[in-house]
């Protein structure tokens, strides 16, 4: 069984509600579909009834048993401007603004408040608007987990190698979201990533801080920033595995491991690999899956306080519903 059909498998022992907020993208109402067939989530739609249920009927496309709900006329409209203002009250936020953000055409910040109010377990957006677009909605409405305050981003990276990670399988992060995060933002991209771990793959994170250099073999204050991450990290989750700072060669191979830091438990099997910047990431994921022919699933969103996932504008039906399971899954974690 392929990890993606082993996430759906696990979507489907708990499903939980997820919400669509895009449904003016005919590609939603499609993955809608396939979700509640599968019995993968409980979905609801955000906008207006009569024009979901027209493009629905116009497409052949199934929604029996899919909540479509209208933000301007939700019965819970006025409490999440209640809760819109109290969250944005000190960047000034009026009712009236507030009232406009929950029922703007894109539904982000009312599908937000849905998931921080606990009326979705998660929200998938995206296919139509941007990353900026759909995590400032998350971060002004849903927020940050607690003891984490930077939001990134992981992809799980299936490898032809069964001997790298658990089985092949590795997590990489961060590779979409933050630039040049400092060594507290590195260190909270790495306990984000490891209880990641634990929810996809079911086994404790084995944390590699990455860096040029391995336990001291170059002095540089970029190796310094990985060392001071490590010891944050160590100080937000002490039960953790985590070291560094590790070349990739001492992350994930054994006898390397062994020479360059003997005594970890971390070098030479290594299954989440944090890299310095999103220079390395970025590159790193994108190298290991064209020239290695790895597969990557992502990216995954985390760090907030419930799961809301960004799509590529140019996603297939078949990319949402892998990422609603996704999503499905966090939010069982």
């Amino acid at each position: 069984m392929s990890l993606v059909d082993q996430i759906r498998a696990k979507a489907k022992m708990n499903p939980k509600t997820v919400v669509l907020p895009e449904s003016y993208d005919e590609r939603m109402l499609f993955a809608a579909q396939q979700v509640m067939e599968q019995g993968l989530a409980k979905i609801v739609i955000l906008g207006n009834k009569t024009e979901v249920q027209n493009i629905a009927t116009a497409k052949g496309i199934n929604l029996s048993g899919v909540e479509i709900l209208e933000p301007a006329t939700a019965p819970k409209l006025a409490a999440y401007v209640d809760s819109l203002v109290e969250l944005r009250k000190s960047k000034g936020l009026t009712r009236e603004e507030a009232e406009k953000l929950l029922t703007a055409k894109d539904n982000l910040y009312f599908a937000g408040m849905m998931v921080r109010e606990g009326d979705a377990d998660g929200e998938v957006a995206g296919a139509t608007g941007t990353t900026g677009d759909v995590l400032r909605a998350a971060f002004q409405t849903v927020g940050t987990a607690p003891g984490i305050k930077t939001v990134s981003s992981f992809f799980l990276m299936i490898t032809k190698t069964p001997s790298f990670g658990e089985n092949g399988i590795l997590l990489f992060a961060d590779c979409a979201v933050n630039p040049n995060p400092d060594a507290q933002a590195l260190a909270e991209i790495a306990v984000a990533t490891a209880r990641n771990c634990k929810s996809f793959l079911d086994v404790p994170a084995r944390v590699a801080m990455l860096s040029f250099s391995t336990k001291g073999s170059a002095s540089h204050p970029d190796a310094d920033k990985v060392l001071k991450a490590l010891e944050i990290a160590k100080g937000i989750d002490p039960m953790m595995q985590i070291d560094g700072e590790l070349q990739a060669d001492a992350a994930l191979l054994p006898k390397v491991g062994e020479k360059k830091a003997p005594g970890s438990t971390v070098a030479g099997k290594a299954n989440v690999l944090i890299f310095p910047d999103l220079d390395a990431g970025n590159i790193a994921y994108k190298l290991v899956e064209r020239v290695a022919g790895a597969e990557a699933v992502g990216p995954i969103i985390q760090g907030l306080a419930k799961p809301v996932n960004d799509l590529s504008r140019g996603c297939s039906v078949e990319d949402i519903v892998n990422v609603v399971a996704i999503t499905a899954v966090q939010a069982q974690g």
